[in-house]
């Protein structure tokens, strides 16, 4: 079965840094892009990274872009959020997410928190 698994969240002051890792089983991950969604508190969940199967195209939500790198080792089944200059606003539970065949399938998300 497809399984998510999220890593690498945790508490770090404003201007720090945090890489999230996403580990990925259950199907062939050379062959999907691949996307990182997060949800504050009392906010809907929202799209920060996406990437391509191959890691060529990637693409970023505005408030995050220069601060925040996706990408991804198809050796290992793996994406990466690398998130750099963090800011209290970005503060959320992050989610790793693939569509396969019209379905969504969600790890369980690793908290980042943002905050002196």
């Amino acid at each position: 079965q497809v399984q998510l698994v999220e890593s690498g969240g945790g508490l770090v002051q404003p201007g720090g840094s945090l890489r999230l890792s996403c580990a990925a089983s259950g199907f062939t991950f050379s062959n999907y892009g691949m996307r990182w969604y997060r949800q504050a508190p009392g906010k809907e969940r929202e799209l920060v990274a996406t990437i391509s199967n191959t890691g060529g195209i990637t693409n970023l939500e505005n408030s995050v872009k220069g601060r925040f790198t996706i990408s991804r080792d198809n050796t290992k089944s793996t994406v990466f959020l690398q998130m750099n200059s963090l800011k209290p606003d970005d503060t959320a539970v992050y989610y790793c997410n693939v569509r396969l065949l019209r379905l969504d399938y969600w790890g369980k998300g690793t908290l980042v928190t943002v905050s002196p």
